[in-house]
């Protein structure tokens, strides 16, 4: 049970928003930003110390720290359906 919901929680993004996600947390971590997750001096050469194989595995792990605003469709607008 506990694999569905981690892969649940990646499928919540769109896979634009992953990119934006993924691309805006390298861009940190390129510039300084501490790591949300534990790497070891092993697994940073295996990667090459590629600030954006890091913020992959952040993203998989679910710790990066950015929120996703989405903007919800006004109600009477065509976009606006109700479930039945």
């Amino acid at each position: 049970m506990i694999q569905l919901q981690e892969k649940s929680q990646e499928k919540d993004y769109t896979r634009f928003e992953k990119a934006r996600l993924v691309g805006s947390r390298a861009l940190q971590i390129s510039m300084g930003a501490p790591f949300m997750v534990k790497l070891s001096e092993k697994d940073l050469k295996r990667i090459k110390y590629n600030p954006v194989e890091i913020a992959k595995m952040e993203f998989e792990k679910g710790v990066i720290p950015i929120d996703v605003k989405r903007p919800f469709p006004k109600p009477g607008s065509k976009e606006s359906a109700k479930a039945e």
